[in-house]
């Protein structure tokens, strides 16, 4: 089945003006060959969207933050080991979802993937589904980044003020404030988020040297047998291989939010061929400085046992105080991460709230017809506050249980990496079986929406390699999903066992619950909203 474009506002059958049309216009014509209207300002360029994914994805930030989860199980050589397999892991399925984005540049991206891969008697359930994963995903992810940002300020005081009594409900308050400071940024508009993202990018890599340079320099070092030959086993499993599969986790949630890029895709300047050169180089980027970051922190962690049993509840907060002997040097250091981490909650609001707009497009949820709307201003404002009070509810959690809080962290990872795995097992299917025809720039039909040809974007791994990454993707996908849900230690108590499974097959039983009641007369699939 063909569909040929009809209405095409900007010109006709890609009979562009004689002087050639805009980067801009062919966006828009691109996007209508995969059924969907531009409603959205296409405010970011190659280097802001770049910015947006590196500092989302903040893989040497993030690393500080999950330090302890590696170093608990699996020790200094752990981690070195994890967070290579975790890189090469992640560039894989980055490739994977680098090729699937330059084929349909669209903000739904998984779920809008999934519905164009699947065999048609599978494909409306198996794409809701895959949609309400990202759902779970991106809306814990987010929760989870404010909440970070929030302890870490409380870590701060703490270091600064030894008579300082934290309590949890001062730490939630924090993270709302984090989270209204994100509000208001989104809200702006316009190019506001894209050239502040140009700026985070330079503080993102500048901050690295003005932690690293520091560090190295003030502290004592290990030496090279005590950072790549020790293993430890402090969650007493039952062999030190299972105990590194755990650990590994923390490297992962390091690499989180390589699709962000991806649901901005709308919002982006020659999309189908920015959005994978800004997923492939931040993957490269930030695996970079945050395999030094992490060198770097494991030569110069001074007594572990202090860092793991730090008040801040961050060990390397304690190894910076460790590493300077001074508080207020510590606290610059520390100053830059905050500072990072602040900005990526404005990001991922960002992302997150696309990705759900998207999918109430397409009505895959509740009350679409709401979070659906854009405002005048070219921004899906219901999905954003939405995202809002969803992560300002999690938040309440923390006041009750930090670590039933920090289980909203391993529901990310296993709600983002199942809903990769899903696009890319069908990827893998259609082809190997050759059903995925060449790019062609002026294709005058719609393309990969279903019952629509496939057709691969500018963007792709060709031949036998493509076949091997998406093989070795799979095989890691399913290896973080499984042990996303571990708990921390063996036989662990009621307060630390890992609930996360329960969150997040929850949501996935409340959302067929809500198929079987609604959806299923409602969701078709990504919706065609261009004439034919």
């Amino acid at each position: 089945m063909a569909y040929e474009l009809k209405n095409i506002p900007i010109y006709k059958n890609h009979e562009a003006p004689a002087d050639g049309p805009s980067v801009r216009d062919r966006d828009d014509v691109h996007l209508q060959r995969i059924g969907k209207k531009p409603v959205l300002k296409r405010n970011f360029g190659v280097l802001s969207i770049l910015g947006f994914s590196c500092t989302i994805i903040a893989t040497w930030e993030g690393l500080l933050d999950t330090f302890v989860i590696a170093l608990t199980n699996g020790g200094p050589a752990g981690a070195v080991y994890a967070f290579i397999f975790a890189w090469t892991g992640t560039t894989c399925c980055f490739l994977l979802l680098s090729e699937l984005a330059s084929m349909a540049p669209t903000s739904g991206g998984q779920y809008h993937w999934c519905a164009m891969l699947a065999p048609s008697s599978t494909m409306k359930f198996s794409s809701y589904i895959t949609g309400w994963l990202a759902v779970i995903g991106w809306q814990a992810a987010f929760a989870s980044t404010a909440y970070l940002c929030g302890t870490e300020i409380q870590g701060a005081a703490i270091l600064a003020y030894e008579t300082y009594n934290a309590e949890a409900w001062q730490g939630t308050l924090i993270m709302w404030a984090s989270l209204l400071l994100a509000l208001g940024v989104n809200l702006v508009g316009g190019k506001f988020l894209p050239r502040l993202e140009n700026l985070i990018l330079v503080v993102h890599i500048l901050g690295f040297f003005g932690i690293m340079i520091p560090l190295t320099y003030m502290s004592d070092h290990k030496t090279k047998e005590e950072v790549f030959t020790q293993f430890l086993n402090g969650g007493n499993f039952a062999s030190q291989g299972l105990s590194w599969f755990v650990g590994m986790t923390g490297c992962v949630f390091a690499f989180a939010g390589g699709d962000a890029a991806v649901h901005m895709a709308e919002e982006v300047a020659n999309a189908s061929r920015a959005i994978p050169c800004a997923i492939m180089l931040s993957v490269a980027i930030n695996g970079s400085l945050g395999f030094g970051m992490l060198i770097a922190m494991l030569f110069c962690s001074g007594n572990i046992d202090d860092a793991l049993n730090s008040p801040t509840g961050y060990p390397y907060i304690e190894i910076f105080h460790q590493a300077t002997g001074s508080v207020p040097g510590a606290l610059a250091m520390l100053s830059i991460c905050l500072i990072i981490g602040g900005f990526s909650v404005i990001g991922m609001l960002a992302a997150t709230s696309r990705q759900f707009w998207s999918f109430a497009r397409d009505r895959g949820v509740p009350g679409w017809r709401l979070w659906s709307q854009v405002s005048s201003r070219h921004l899906p404002t219901y999905s954003v506050y939405l995202t809002m009070t969803v992560a300002w509810l999690l938040g309440l959690i923390n006041i009750g249980s930090a670590v039933a809080l920090n289980d909203i962290t391993s529901m990310a990872v296993s709600g983002l990496y199942t809903s990769y795995l899903v696009v890319a097992v069908l990827l893998l299917y259609r082809r190997c079986r050759g059903d995925i025809a060449a790019y062609d720039e002026n294709a005058e039909t719609v393309i990969n929406v279903p019952g629509a040809p496939l057709v691969w974007g500018p963007f792709r791994v060709p031949g036998i390699w493509g076949i091997l990454v998406n093989i070795y993707a799979c095989i890691y996908m399913v290896i973080v999903i499984f042990f996303s849900f571990w708990p921390s230690e063996m036989n662990p108590s009621l307060e630390d066992m890992n609930f996360s499974v329960v969150g997040t097959v929850g949501v996935v039983i409340l959302a067929i619950a809500y198929y079987l009641l609604r959806a299923r007369h409602v969701y078709k699939g990504p919706v065609l909203e261009v004439g034919w």
